[in-house]
């Protein structure tokens, strides 16, 4: 009869011996573990994020951020919502015709994707220069832990 106190061989194990790439468990038994499968004593050249987040560097990537989200934001949200303010509380100035039958509120509704592509613009430009800080925390980061 089975006997409860066996246990399955290695090779009764259905465990993958190569992971395939719809697979969420571990790749096997047999393979180091992938850098995401690690556990923080496992990774032994694991970053200091607190020794990152005191940098110059780091504190400066944050503020750059800050300096241009928090205003862009605060513009947009204002120019979205000032177009059904003005057509609720000043509908005369919006009914101002501007050219033929188009009057001020189509043309101010039609401003709106220009002001988000030019907010996307500006954002883009702003990312370039916040990638290049970023990997300067990178490389700093890697030699605090000892790499490169």
């Amino acid at each position: 009869m089975n006997d409860p106190n066996d246990r399955p061989s290695q090779d009764t194990d259905k465990t993958a011996a190569v992971a395939a790439a719809t697979d969420i468990a571990p790749r096997g038994r047999d393979e180091a573990k992938a850098a995401d499968e690690r556990t923080a004593p496992e990774d032994a050249h694991a970053t200091d994020w607190e020794r990152v987040a005191a940098m110059d560097e780091f504190k400066q990537l944050l503020a750059a951020k800050r300096r241009f989200i928090l205003p862009a934001t605060v513009f947009f949200i204002v120019y979205y919502f000032a177009l059904p303010l003005l057509v609720g509380y000043a509908p005369e100035l919006m009914k101002r015709p501007v050219w033929g039958p188009v009057n001020a509120a189509y043309l101010f509704a039609l401003s709106q994707f220009f002001m988000a592509w030019f907010l996307a613009a500006l954002y883009v430009r702003s990312a370039g220069r916040w990638d290049r800080l970023a990997r300067r925390i990178i490389e700093l980061a890697a030699r605090l832990r000892g790499g490169r």
